[in-house]
């Protein structure tokens, strides 16, 4: 562990001496790769035996989406899961009052969702200290990342914790980069682009594919990819999750200070002290979920508009629907009539590939 930590350290400290320019492009491909390789090793340390496993923070997921609330310690995470959540959660003048991650659930437009209230991390915690490592474990399962920051303090917090997570393969608020990459047998580097590269060429591409042992793939860029972007692409392991950055404690400030402070992107102030602007909160977070409500009409009835089934948008057809109300309804569906505005007629009659859309109504048809 601390040989591998020495490692990260000698690396880093060569490319803060390396300059950037064309020249050194494929040798710092090299060192970000060595580094991401490096990386992994400490977010998966070899198993020493059963006993030796450390408890993790993990907690029984429910609900249809997940929160996890990451910050350092005494910023307000338990406050704010207390108040929104009515879940006690022990809140002290102290730091690392939480010890242990304390879910909670609360219920917005239909739709459960499970809020942990995660311990405090420390800078270095994605290297192991303070318990880091499980705390960012927890926060990968995550749909939606709520990075709880002291106003007074936000920028210098902001950007520790950022490392923290991406130093643990955790992309926040980006798009997995659209490069195709295969591995094959023989037949060397293949290396297509559909958009001009600024930073990558077939040199830097192989060199990085060297220090993974990788001598024959096919590569397509369809973006203006980063060598960081492409090593993400390699190792594969990489979560993106969205994230607000929540600035607590706005009592303490200015409306002036306020207003400068407001304007860093993703960013909901509030004071979970005195509960201000909560519903922002709540709007925002629905906003950065996108998830899919889906009404069920029995045959012959209204629709049931108390209880939705609540989907998320990249897995909203009709089949991903019945699979949500019981596996055994795929069998049997012969189609399904839908109303709302992901189609044409109303109703109209739809197969299982259909996507839905927010708010639509599903009537099963089965076979007789």
């Amino acid at each position: 562990m601390g040989d591998v930590l020495k490692k990260i350290e000698d690396i880093e400290a060569e490319m803060a001496r390396t300059q950037k320019n064309k020249a050194t492009a494929g040798h710092l491909g090299m060192l970000k790769a060595k580094l991401a390789k490096l990386r992994r090793e400490l977010i998966t340390p070899k198993s020493q035996g059963g006993s030796a496993a450390q408890e993790s923070f993990e907690v029984a997921k429910t609900g249809d989406s997940r929160i996890g609330f990451v910050g350092f310690p005494s910023v307000g995470k338990s406050t704010l899961l207390s108040n929104l959540a009515g879940v006690y959660s022990e809140v002290a003048a102290y730091e690392f009052t939480t010890l242990t991650t304390v879910p909670g659930c609360i219920k917005y437009k239909g739709a459960k969702i499970q809020l942990l209230d995660l311990p405090g991390i420390i800078e270095g915690a994605k290297d192991g200290k303070g318990r880091g490592r499980q705390v960012i474990a927890v926060a990968r399962t995550a749909n939606l990342i709520f990075i709880v920051l002291d106003v007074l303090k936000p920028l210098g917090h902001k950007r520790i914790i950022e490392k923290e997570l991406e130093g643990f393969g955790i992309r926040l608020n980006k798009t997995p980069p659209n490069i195709i990459f295969k591995k094959k047998e023989k037949g060397g580097v293949n290396m297509q682009t559909m958009v001009p590269q600024s930073e990558l060429d077939l040199e830097i591409v192989k060199n990085i594919l060297a220090e993974y042992r990788i001598h024959n793939a096919d590569i397509v860029f369809r973006c203006d990819a980063t060598a960081d972007d492409f090593i993400d692409v390699v190792e594969g392991n990489r979560t993106y999750i969205p994230c607000i950055y929540l600035l607590n404690k706005i009592d303490q400030i200015s409306i002036e200070e306020l207003d400068i402070i407001c304007k860093i992107p993703h960013c909901v102030p509030i004071s979970a002290h005195n509960k201000w602007n909560y519903d922002s909160l709540l709007e925002k977070m629905w906003e950065y979920l996108r998830l899919v409500r889906i009404y069920t009409k029995p045959k012959g009835q209204l629709p049931d508009y108390e209880a939705p089934v609540v989907l998320q948008t990249n897995k909203c057809t009709v089949e991903d629907f019945c699979n949500k109300i019981h596996r055994t309804i795929i069998k049997e569906l012969k189609y399904a009539l839908v109303w709302g505005s992901s189609v044409k007629h109303q109703p109209q009659r739809v197969g299982k590939e259909h996507v839905l859309e927010d708010e639509d109504v599903v009537q099963i048809v089965k076979k007789v």
